[in-house]
């Protein structure tokens, strides 16, 4: 009788890798999708390198993106280590197999007036102005959610107007803090004075709890859509807006680096295809050769 391989493995990923339904669903989607492809006569237990990767030829003609073409590729290598693991073949045969390299996705950011929008907030209840110093801050330094919420008021430097962060790795740095985020911070602390609170966290709930990052995340959104801001607002964006709008007006990528906190300068350089977008998108609107060029176009 033929073992079915592709049940083992199902059950392989479910009670021993403990993966949810909807990633082993997709595993053996991605799976059969390849077996499809492969000739009648092949068997999982002696396809060729240069079979599977006929295979994934195909699905890239077919017009699979590198993502889709990733996953599937992901699918089969983990079945054939599953096959290797059970001894029923000798060599992983998808092991040296790469899928083609995806474009990594520009940060989304915001521009100054849409910034600027977000943060009118006019509300003094505690709620209203420690969310401004919230937004403030992440907008005036480019903080991280984590590196935000882990902040106590002794990292602050109030008359330097600086702010200690511990980043990834524990790695600390000092960033300055602008004018409006030390206003805000100051007319927040007046009012979590109030509040009954045993620790030294910056930005705590009406009970005197440290903010969670789910918290801080759902008050982001929902001053996005009070605001009437046509885009999802969360902690990354306002990141992202502080490394854009840092890089077009000063255009120095390694101080930027310094700030974001980034290990290597190659993360950062992301911020500048954005900027080159933006006065790409500057020059279409504003050359006369642009605008002609774009005219005929629709013509």
């Amino acid at each position: 009788m033929e073992v079915n391989w592709f049940q083992h493995f199902e059950s392989y990923l479910s009670a021993e890798r403990q993966l949810s339904k909807h990633t082993v669903r997709n595993y053996l989607f991605e799976l059969n999708r390849v077996d499809q492809l492969l000739d009648d006569s092949t068997s999982w237990l002696s396809v060729s390198r240069e079979q599977i990767q006929s295979a994934m030829s195909q699905l890239h003609r077919r017009g699979l993106s590198p993502r889709s073409l990733s996953l599937t590729l992901s699918a089969v290598k983990q079945f054939c280590e599953f096959l290797l693991r059970e001894g029923v073949i000798q060599t992983n045969p998808a092991i040296n197999l790469s899928a083609p390299k995806q474009n990594k996705p520009l940060p989304k950011n915001m521009d100054p007036d849409s910034v600027s929008h977000l943060l009118e907030i006019d509300g003094d209840d505690p709620l209203s102005l420690r969310d401004k110093a919230i937004m403030e801050l992440f907008y005036s330094s480019g903080l991280r959610l984590a590196e935000l919420a882990a902040l106590n008021i002794s990292d602050i430097q109030f008359s330097e107007r600086l702010v200690k962060v511990l980043g990834k790795g524990g790695k600390e740095r000092i960033l300055p803090i602008g004018k409006m985020a030390i206003s805000a911070i100051d007319k927040w602390l007046a009012c979590r004075r109030l509040i009954p609170c045993e620790h030294d966290a910056l930005f705590i709930t009406n009970k005197g709890t440290r903010l969670a990052h789910r918290s801080i995340q759902a008050r982001l959104s929902k001053w996005g859509q009070e605001q009437a801001l046509n885009m999802r607002v969360h902690p990354h964006k306002l990141r992202h807006s502080f490394a854009t709008h840092m890089l077009e007006s000063s255009a120095d990528l390694r101080a930027v680096q310094e700030l974001l906190g980034h290990a290597n300068l190659s993360t950062t350089q992301i911020y500048t295809s954005l900027d080159f977008q933006h006065l790409a998108k500057v020059y279409d609107g504003a050359h006369p050769r642009a605008a002609k060029a774009k005219k005929d176009k629709s013509e």
